[in-house]
């Protein structure tokens, strides 16, 4: 980013995603697998278009619930009451767009995290972030408050890769992808769960385990590790018969810019930082709505060795 673009840093550092949002997790007794599967069903629908205005109504009726037993189920499922998981899930697209796209005016970011009301959206990210959207945005890439940078493996890999120029993407539109998934919390090696949970099923059921890929759903630049939302999915010809653990879903088609990278564990994430942070504010292209996309050619959580081989697909579109 050429450096008059990026303003002086604020005195004090600016806080995470996790530490602003203030969400109260209460303990509960495990979800069950159809409880899972339904709630799963809704976040489905919550991250297609996060701008939509879904009543708890609505909702309920997709995970086939009564409103009010929705709401305790989604509780013990997330973690999360259904405003704290949509208002979080809405502040984070915005923080991560007032980085991403220097010139899109706020109000317009405002509009696609389901806000009409600049001086609402104004006030709910003050309470969240304790900055107002235009001091972030001035802020937030000089910040030196990055969690992943408190990973030891993570931060070697970004200072490896520091002085590395980001591989010429190729811009391509993908189709939309039926998979087989399984979600979870948390950037690091606990993902191997995930990936076995997925192999296992996947010999059970005799399905192919070729197609891996995997969502990142946060920024870590702004959000701890452990609070980051994952997806591992393998691509499916067929619909699920039964569902359970493993869910099923279709990944969104659309224009992305393609990035091949190769590597180790813990370099990953640094590369991903730096297409989002350096590549895409100055790429004539906007962050879409969508999560980030990875496409396994080996899958460094399932290697023995850690070492990674993989496109990392960007969604954008034109201004």
């Amino acid at each position: 980013m050429p450096d008059s673009l990026i303003a002086k840093p604020l005195k004090h550092d600016l806080p995470t995603a996790a530490e602003s949002i203030k969400v109260e997790c209460l303990p509960a007794k495990p979800a069950s697998q159809t409880q899972t599967t339904r709630i799963n069903d809704v976040l489905f629908q919550l991250h297609q278009d996060i701008a939509a205005d879904l009543g708890a109504k609505k909702l309920a009726k997709i995970a086939a619930y009564s409103e009010q037993h929705f709401h305790r189920v989604f509780l013990q499922v997330t973690g999360e009451n259904l405003n704290q998981y949509v208002r979080r899930t809405r502040m984070e697209h915005a923080a991560n767009q007032l980085m991403f796209d220097p010139y899109r005016p706020i109000s317009e970011i405002a509009e696609t995290c389901g806000y009409q009301s600049l001086s609402s959206f104004s006030r709910l990210f003050k309470n969240n972030f304790s900055v107002s959207p235009g001091q972030w945005r001035k802020t937030v890439s000089t910040s030196t408050k990055k969690p992943y940078l408190e990973d030891p493996e993570i931060a070697a890999g970004w200072q490896k890769i520091q002085q590395l120029q980001l591989p010429v993407p190729e811009l391509i539109e993908l189709p939309p992808q039926r998979v087989a998934y399984v979600r979870h919390q948390g950037y690091g090696r606990s993902i191997r769960l995930a990936w076995q949970t997925l192999q296992a099923w996947a010999a059970t059921e005799q399905r192919s385990f070729r197609q891996q890929w995997g969502l990142h759903h946060s920024n870590p630049l702004l959000v701890p590790l452990a609070q980051c939302r994952y997806v591992a999915c393998l691509a499916i010809d067929q619909p699920l018969l039964r569902r359970g653990v493993v869910n099923q879903m279709v990944i969104p088609g659309g224009l992305h810019a393609a990035f091949y990278f190769s590597g180790k564990y813990g370099e990953l994430l640094p590369w991903i930082s730096k297409v989002q942070q350096q590549w895409l504010p100055q790429s004539g292209f906007r962050a879409k709505t969508t999560p980030a996309v990875v496409h396994y050619h080996r899958n460094h959580f399932l290697a023995q060795d850690e070492q990674f081989e993989l496109t990392f697909y960007q969604p954008v579109g034109l201004y």
